[in-house]
């Protein structure tokens, strides 16, 4: 987003100079109209030029007021004031003026040298309304018309008609300069201020844009943990409960399928809980009992009563202590691990180890199935375009990405016909990025 600055009109304080300036010109005029009536210039041209230079000023100052010339604007570095290039038309209306009014004002001296006074409005005028060479060249010129006027009009000639018209020149026009590096120097700053707020403005809205960036994130960083939640839970519980079912049309009396009902009944609890706590975003129920080790020891025993597969955990001397976010990894890692070993691995017997040192906790599982191509899913990894996970493989998937949020990492080991290994390693100590939940 980029915004245009806007610079403002120029301050109080240089209106009221510009308006003094006016005052003092219409002043110095009246002054040498009243001098020049008491002498001997005839009266009809006194008023005559005293009424076309106040009407040519007045005329010209208001529409260099209304059209923004270098008299109130200066926009241009020192040296070009006002130039052609920039503003043209206001430019040359300017300086037209500036002639037009010293042309009356030598026609004025030349009626009466009363008028020579004038000279001091007219170098304020230059200074502001040309280039520096012109302003001096401009201020020379009249400079000897005020020095040679009283001469030529029969007055005596005196050192102090030079000195005095000479200092009060160079201080008009230092005065003037000054005005307008004032001028300069306010608007600058105004366009500064202009440009300060744009850019605040800017970086608000890339602040803005940062938020949601990162509000996006966050949900789809919490969708993500979500769908795995749900699938090492929910959908396992699901599938335990589908293979109770399909299991129980080949079950004959009574109290077996009663027996068979039972384990659908307490699985549909457990998941039930594992639901809510999951939006409630709560830990694992199992882990809140007696941590991990029993845990691992419930899911073993769950998946030995549900199929034919015989689960046992080896709790190897020295397992690091981890916190609530580690431990429900590595559940989670489990869960998903045997929730493949239940459907996909035809297994007889399934080993968990949980085990680590003083830097890294580690979760093993090992079962004797069919196993499968360990190599093409680790290839795969670096290749997922176009995989087709609705109808499995996802697993993991999950468990390698569960343990990369927490620093950690998953290697297999499978070969078809071999069964496969499944170990977990996870780091002691705060995630690298984020956490599970």
């Amino acid at each position: 987003m980029q915004t245009s600055p806007t610079v403002g009109p120029p301050s109080a304080l240089l209106r009221r100079l510009t308006v003094v300036q006016h005052i003092l010109f219409a002043a110095l005029v009246l002054i040498g109209a009243a001098q020049a009536w008491r002498s001997d210039a005839p009266r009809v041209a006194v008023a005559l030029v005293t009424v076309c230079l106040l009407g040519v000023y007045a005329v010209g100052a208001r529409r260099t007021v209304r059209h923004g010339s270098a008299l109130t604007t200066p926009t241009e570095p020192p040296g070009r004031f006002a130039s052609a290039e920039s503003s043209p038309e206001p430019y040359r209306y300017a300086v037209a003026w500036l002639l037009g009014v010293a042309v009356l004002w030598a026609v004025a001296v030349v009626v009466s040298s009363a008028f020579v006074w004038v000279a001091f409005a007219l170098w304020l005028l230059a200074g502001h309304l040309l280039p520096v060479r012109g302003a001096l060249l401009f201020t020379v010129v009249t400079l000897l018309i005020v020095v040679v006027a009283p001469p030529l009009a029969g007055e005596p000639w005196r050192l102090a008609g030079v000195i005095g018209p000479s200092v009060g020149a160079v201080f008009a026009l230092a005065l003037s300069r000054g005005q307008v590096l004032l001028a300069r120097d306010a608007l600058e700053r105004a366009r500064l201020v202009d440009s300060l707020v744009a850019a605040q403005a800017e970086s608000a809205a890339l602040q803005a844009q940062l938020v949601d960036a990162q509000r996006e994130a966050g949900a789809l960083a919490e969708r993500t943990r979500l769908s795995r939640d749900i699938h090492d839970t929910l959908a396992q519980g699901f599938s335990s409960i589908l293979l109770l079912a399909r299991g129980s049309r080949s079950v004959d009396g009574d109290k077996p399928l009663r027996d068979v009902l039972g384990r659908i009944e307490a699985t549909a609890g457990d998941n039930l809980a594992e639901s809510r706590r999951i939006v409630a975003a709560l830990a694992p129920k199992s882990l809140t009992d007696n941590g991990l080790a029993a845990a691992l020891e419930r899911l073993a025993a769950d998946l030995s009563a549900d199929t034919d597969i015989m689960a046992n955990v080896r709790v190897e001397a020295g397992v690091p202590e981890l916190v609530v976010a580690d431990q429900v990894v590595l559940l989670r890692v489990a869960q998903g691990a045997l929730a493949n070993v239940r459907t996909h691995s035809g297994a007889t017997t399934v080993t968990l180890t949980l085990g680590g040192s003083a830097t890294q906790a580690r979760l093993d599982i090992v079962d004797d199935g069919r196993g499968f191509d360990a190599a093409a899913w680790a290839a795969a990894q670096t290749n997922p375009t176009g995989r087709d996970l609705s109808s499995g493989g996802y697993g993991l998937d999950v468990i390698r990405a569960r343990l990369r949020e927490r620093g950690g990492d998953v290697i297999v080991e499978s070969e078809l016909g071999d069964g496969t290994a499944i170990s977990a390693l996870l780091p002691i100590g705060p995630p690298n990025t984020g956490g599970a939940k």
